[in-house]
């Protein structure tokens, strides 16, 4: 099970670009609600979770994904229970990934410690510990992947699938959306 948490003020295709893709390769995926079971995004998309964070078990899961949108980053970093959760997935060699502000999750955590990574741009100081690729759209290092921003939503949601179920599953997702790799 792959959770993608949701807190109220999260970047709108930063979580549904990931929830698609690894949706359309057959990973079980799940909407987890921080705020809620009704979040809203931060252009005023509502989104109904699959389960409230009470329920996710980071023993259960495969991998933990933070959306950005800088008041969902910040409603994430309000919430014990979350960054419990986050650490406790990557403390068991899960995946982490965030995109945009997310990224300041996993830095303030002490995951990005000694790792390259990529965040929005200007939010480069807040990457603690971490190498910065400002340049980059998609950093995976590891068991830690990172991306800069809605603009890189599906360059991020197609890393995760490769990374969770390989090349050739991203390359059929990638096919099915007509995904032109020099879009990015």
């Amino acid at each position: 099970m792959i959770y993608i948490l949701l807190a109220d003020g999260f970047e709108d295709v930063e979580a549904i670009a990931p929830a698609d893709a690894l949706r359309r390769a057959r990973v079980d995926t799940a909407f987890v609600g921080v705020t809620g079971m009704e979040v809203t995004a931060s252009h005023g998309l509502r989104v109904r979770a699959d389960m409230p964070l009470a329920q996710a078990d980071a023993a259960e899961c495969e991998a933990v994904v933070i959306p950005g949108g800088l008041r969902g980053v910040e409603n994430i970093g309000k919430s014990k229970e979350a960054l419990a959760l986050v650490r406790a997935a990557y403390d068991a060699g899960k995946t982490v990934a965030a995109i945009c502000a997310g990224p300041t999750i996993l830095a303030s955590l002490g995951i990005l410690e000694g790792r390259q990574a990529v965040c929005y741009p200007g939010m480069e100081d807040q990457l603690t510990g971490a190498t910065a690729l400002p340049g980059a759209r998609v950093v995976v290092d590891g068991n830690v992947i990172t991306s800069r921003s809605a603009g890189t939503a599906w360059d991020f949601a197609l890393a995760l699938v490769e990374a969770l179920r390989g090349g050739q599953a991203s390359e059929k997702v990638r096919s099915a959306i007509v995904y032109d790799r020099s879009q990015g």
